[in-house]
């Protein structure tokens, strides 16, 4: 069996084309067909099945994928180990939430386009669960996840998971109403705001979990009325008088919204990028999560 078919039959399973396949591995649809074939008839069973108009991987073909990751990725140690210099290829399917994306997966896209041109990074914007889940049946590499100090995600031991870095939240509000608060702890600002409806996360229960927590603290139940996961939104339903909601204190873009800080108890999100066991040797994947910024 040679890895070269395997990465055919790998690629597809990430892909899920065959002329992206061809694109990537710089050949044509018919040779990553013939080369897939050739395979079926080496292991004795379909790898795959028709899709309506494509194909698609059997059970074995995806069982068979999965094996690949392991051959594949203990090759190229393997290669890198006998040759430092030689230079990684493949493509690492990443998901992550938009902002982490943008602050984390974008610069290593782009320094990979200029200095690593055969790694090729593909991008799904997702919240952790959704992400976690791609993981865990091995349609990305890499999830880029977050939590907050106050709501902590739970813990998988299936997976690796790297600390990236923590960023501190605030209670965005109008800037016309900044001037409501009296003192400067966390529990005081949200005391000022209590009676304001409240914007939560529409993808990701953890906003919500803090905000409640907080206000228990603070001896009130907060009403809920908008949701919405995009950053951008919460400030203009903010600025249009929608409510209050959490954002980085470093996110007020708009001259009408304010973030007053939160202390004590702090509030901080945390950005985790997270693998399968065991994969992150797999020289692409383990260039790319040599990029990603931290602490």
């Amino acid at each position: 069996m040679e890895t070269r078919r395997l990465q055919f039959l790998l690629e597809l399973s990430r892909l899920g084309s065959m002329r992206a396949v061809a694109d990537v591995l710089e050949t044509t649809t018919s040779t990553v067909s013939q080369q897939i074939s050739v395979l079926a008839k080496e292991t004795g069973v379909a790898l795959l099945e028709p899709d309506g108009r494509r194909v698609r991987l059997t059970p074995a073909g995806r069982r068979l994928a999965e094996h690949a990751v392991t051959i594949l990725g203990a090759v190229e140690a393997a290669r890198v180990d006998l040759d430092p210099e030689a230079e990684p290829a493949g493509t690492v399917r990443v998901a992550g939430f938009g902002t982490g994306v943008r602050h984390a997966v974008l610069p290593v896209a782009d320094l990979l386009a200029q200095r690593h041109p055969r790694v090729r990074v593909v991008i799904s914007e997702h919240e952790p669960a959704e992400a976690l889940a791609q993981l865990r049946t091995d349609d990305v590499d890499l999830a880029l996840t977050y939590d907050y100090d106050l709501a902590p995600a739970t813990a998988d031991p299936s997976l690796a998971v790297r600390p990236l870095w923590a960023e501190p939240w605030g209670l965005a509000v109008p800037r016309a109403d900044a001037n409501r608060l009296r003192g400067t702890g966390t529990l005081d600002v949200f005391t000022a705001f209590r009676d304001r409806d409240w914007i939560g996360n529409s993808r990701n229960g953890a906003d919500e979990t803090v905000v409640g927590t907080l206000a228990s603290m603070a001896g009130f139940a907060p009403r809920f009325t908008h949701r919405a996961d995009n950053l951008d939104l919460v400030q203009d339903l903010i600025a249009a008088g929608g409510g209050v909601g959490l954002l980085p204190e470093s996110w007020a873009t708009r001259p009408d919204v304010a973030v007053l800080p939160l202390t004590g108890p702090d509030v901080r999100l945390r950005a985790f990028a997270c693998t399968r066991r065991g994969r992150d040797a797999w020289p692409p994947l383990a260039l790319v999560l040599g990029l990603l910024p931290g602490d």
